[in-house]
């Protein structure tokens, strides 16, 4: 078997990541291992998933830092599917996370994008009802 296990998500600061992650998104977070003092391994997933994480990388230097928030040029990077699109919407809402496009609906299903907590472009996507 071959899969993708991860993918990297360059960030400011481990902590503030995974609060956003796990408190806004409702991630889990699957591993938090320090290999050094200034590296942890961290990886966060949707609830119920194991096999494939975001892999949480504290930038560790000017270049890296330039590419928090921006890591796909500017297009949606990153697509979550849920089954509780309207829940997870409020919770977007509540934590004043940045909208950039309410939801709609599309022949995939219902849909809007916002920002994570460094402007890292996301689809949220829902069953469409209709």
């Amino acid at each position: 078997m071959t899969y993708i296990a991860a993918i990297t998500l360059v960030v400011r600061d481990y902590d503030e990541a995974i609060r956003f992650y796990n408190d806004v998104l409702g991630f889990e977070l699957l591993e938090d291992t320090e290999l050094s003092p200034e590296k942890r391994w961290v990886r966060v997933v949707p609830p119920g998933q194991q096999q494939f994480s975001l892999l949480l990388a504290k930038a560790k230097n000017e270049e890296e830092t330039s590419r928090i928030g921006n890591q796909t040029g500017g297009r949606v990077g990153f697509f979550l599917h849920t089954d509780t699109f309207d829940e997870i919407y409020q919770k977007l809402l509540e934590h004043k996370v940045t909208i950039v496009r309410p939801p709609e609906i599309q022949i995939y299903g219902k849909v809007c994008v916002f920002t994570d907590l460094y402007g890292n472009l996301w689809d949220l996507i829902g069953k469409n009802d209709l």
